[in-house]
């Protein structure tokens, strides 16, 4: 799909986006909205957070918009130096990208970012989301993070297969189609 360093960028931009957006959502209202709301006694996830002042992240009390963009910018870092090469490379190194088809490539490639991504940001979400509060011990962390991966990468999987993947492409490929006909259209003009 993406051709240049460009496109990549726009295309980890446009999935992380996506992808970020869904994970809050699942975190909040899905694995944690009962306990949520039992804790705050309220009847909406929405009112829970805001009763308890926002989302605890780093030990402090943060807007969803502001956990939004700080798993924004991890996600973002993290697709650009580590999902996005190395899932490639794992995926090449399973089927051969000229000689497979492309669909069974471009699902290679997704599972690869699913096992890098979701076990490194898992990690990241378990530091992130530490009740710090309670004092810091290692095993608690890593049973938090290993708490994390069972419950996101389930969902990371289908979502990505199944909904991101296929609706960021579709995204891209409407950008670029566009773009690509216009170029066409000038070459010819031209000769």
């Amino acid at each position: 799909m993406p051709k240049n360093q460009f496109q990549r960028m726009l295309f980890a931009f446009l999935t992380v986006i996506v992808t970020v957006h869904a994970y809050v959502f699942y975190s909040l209202y899905v694995v944690n909205g009962n306990t949520l709301m039992a804790a705050n006694h309220t009847d909406s996830v929405i009112d829970a957070i805001h009763a308890q002042g926002g989302v605890c992240m780093f030990g402090t009390m943060l807007p969803i918009w502001a956990i939004i963009l700080i798993e924004f910018a991890c996600a973002y870092t993290l697709e650009i130096l580590v999902g996005s090469p190395y899932s490639f490379k794992l995926a090449s190194k399973m089927f051969h990208p000229q000689k497979t088809h492309p669909v069974i490539f471009e699902t290679a490639i997704i599972c690869a970012t699913v096992s890098i991504m979701c076990p490194v940001m898992s990690f990241f979400a378990a530091w992130m989301y530490y009740p710090y509060y309670m004092g810091f011990n290692i095993f608690t962390l890593l049973a938090n993070w290993l708490k994390l991966i069972c419950f996101n990468l389930p969902f990371a999987f289908f979502t990505q297969i199944f909904f991101i993947q296929p609706f960021v492409r579709t995204v891209f490929k409407t950008i670029f189609a566009r773009r690509e006909k216009l170029v066409q259209n000038e070459e010819r003009r031209i000769a």
